[in-house]
């Protein structure tokens, strides 16, 4: 199972039965997550937990119960309990919140919505804000231009079936399908009619024009002086928006510059600007600008930094403090047509990602600013940093980093050192004591050093290090394959029947991810090679074998 976050909670039985109930505390989260994309809420499954607890039965009334409760408590949102047995053999109810068609609310008129892991409150203006998007965010499906299926543009429409048939992010019974079917799978189109989507990107260019609201870039070059040396515009509607990101690249020619970094005796070119991250705010401005508004995306390119705009305000619970981490997607429809063509990740704005690939490069991280009517993402103009490019290259070679932690190596590797709070705030965290998951692994292997406690705590990459690229020797069990790693499991398990999950793991190496371990004991439990005694923490295994 996933973990928590944009579409998925978990709750403990208690949360809604007997006196320690709190049906207030699950009408919010059903209400934020209607107001959201809907999502699912796993009642009966303790927070970090992936199962049930093995013996635990579920009422056979409770389902019932909770939507009765549900509707008593909640206005405009639908829900669907269902009973579910995890492989542990344990029972638990998947409450299936559904997206609602307009605003919901608690019955005694109070505004959540979902973002990221959390229901947060929607207070003041932002009510009318939320009211105002959800009117808007039917402006996909709408058909009034009234045009029809054939007259699509059939370059564009060949282009667009064939880069989904191409996609390994789609199903293959989508891919079965036929043209019209998947024009229809995507809305496209509704009936005989191209929607505004299908308008938008597989329409003739008269009737994208016809939108009113069709995206226009501008790219303007200035000097030191602020004087305008360069303007490239694409404002004809012959572009569909996937085609205008290849067009930007392709035709900017300051897109194109190389710094050289010396390696030794040699020199390597390293791109004034990342292709990723052009692409990346590229997508991110046409997908998650509101339709419903007009406004031209611009590039303003000065000596020192680039600046994109795009017009309208983030959605709704994003702000520039939390944008690295938040979720929220304006236009659904695009967005999930984007990420099948491969154009995007649908979970999260891409700025972790665009985070992950400046400052490995040792590059400052991107600045967004928000205004009444516009956004804008700012990016340095600078040269990759020699040393903290050859360091994060090298250790990323040498551990197996996971995204959050290249972020982390990154900032530090650009400051002499950070408070636990100052890193906190460049994380865009909630606080310092969320710092471990970013930081655990990488104080673990030595990479990170730290002096001080609590939040005057100093997080460091040692100047040596950076300098001499000296990591520790690491063992190959974090690369373990997976028939070694269940070879272990079971024979561990055999040697020392009843062993907890701590056990085992300090046994066949604590390199070995500690979920990675989970998951193997849940597979051989599933195969019936292993069973297990006891709940959570308490659990012991134990080899089918020794029955």
């Amino acid at each position: 199972m996933s973990l928590e976050g944009q579409h998925l909670d978990r709750k403990s039985l208690r949360a809604v039965t007997g006196r320690t109930a709190d049906w207030p505390e699950l009408a919010k989260d059903c209400v934020a997550f209607a107001n959201a994309l809907g999502g699912r809420l796993l009642i009966g499954i303790e927070d970090g937990e992936a199962l049930p607890p093995p013996a635990q039965r579920i009422q056979a009334e409770l389902p019932d119960t909770l939507r009765r409760r549900t509707g008593e408590l909640t206005v405009n949102v639908s829900v669907r309990p269902e009973l579910r047995t995890g492989e542990n053999g344990g029972e638990f109810i998947e409450l299936v919140v559904e997206r609602s068609a307009s605003v919901a609310s608690t019955a005694d008129g109070r505004y959540f919505l979902r973002i990221g892991d959390t229901s947060k409150p929607v207070v003041g203006d932002e009510v009318m804000r939320l009211a105002s998007e959800r009117s808007a965010l039917p402006w996909e499906t709408l058909t009034a231009l009234g045009v029809t299926r054939s007259q699509a543009d059939p370059s564009k429409r060949g282009a667009l079936v064939a880069g989904i048939r191409g996609s390994d992010r789609v199903k293959p019974s989508v891919k079965e399908k036929s043209d019209d079917e998947l024009l229809d799978h995507y809305l496209l189109a509704q009936g005989d009619r191209l929607t505004n989507l299908g308008v938008l990107c597989i329409g003739r260019q008269m009737d994208r024009a016809r939108l009113g609201t069709a995206p226009v870039i501008q790219f303007i070059k200035r000097d030191a002086q602020e004087n305008k040396v360069n303007k490239l515009t694409w404002d004809d509607y012959t572009l569909s928006p996937m085609e205008l990101i290849d067009a930007v690249w392709r035709d900017v020619p300051d897109f194109r510059e190389f710094y050289e970094v010396a390696e030794g005796l040699f020199r390597t070119q390293v791109a004034a600007f990342d292709e990723r991250v052009i692409r990346e705010l590229l997508i991110n401005a046409l997908v998650h600008r509101p339709y419903t508004q007009r406004g031209d995306i611009y590039l303003m390119l000065s000596p020192d930094r680039l600046e994109i705009t795009n017009p309208g305000p983030l959605p709704l619970g994003v702000t520039p403090d939390n944008v690295l981490h938040a979720s929220v997607r304006r236009n659904e429809h695009l967005a999930r047509l984007c990420h099948d063509l491969k154009l995007m990740e649908r979970e999260g704005s891409g700025f972790d990602a665009i985070y992950d690939v400046l400052l490995s490069q040792g590059r400052p991280a991107p600045i967004v600013a928000e205004g009444p009517d516009w956004v804008r993402v700012t990016l340095a103009r600078t040269a990759p940093d020699r040393q903290v490019l050859a360091f994060i290259t090298k250790a990323g070679e040498t551990y197996e980093l996971k995204q959050r932690e290249r972020i982390t190596l990154g900032l530090l590797a650009r400051h002499e050192a950070l408070t636990a709070k100052e890193l906190a705030g460049k994380l865009e965290l909630a606080s310092a004591d969320d710092l471990r998951l970013w930081l655990d692994r990488l104080c673990e292997w030595g990479l990170v050093g730290q002096s001080g406690r609590t939040q005057a705590t100093r997080y460091f990459v040692k100047p040596e290090l950076l300098r001499t690229l000296a990591f520790p020797a690491v063992t190959t069990l974090k690369r373990i394959e997976d028939h070694r790693l269940r070879a272990l499991v079971l024979e561990d398990v055999q040697r020392y029947p009843g062993s907890g999950l701590r056990e085992i793991h300090d046994r066949i190496g604590v390199e070995i991810p500690r979920r990675r371990l989970q998951t193997m004991l849940g597979n051989l439990i599933a195969d019936q090679h292993l069973r297990s005694e006891g709940v959570r923490r308490w659990t012991r295994y134990f080899a089918v074998a020794n029955l």
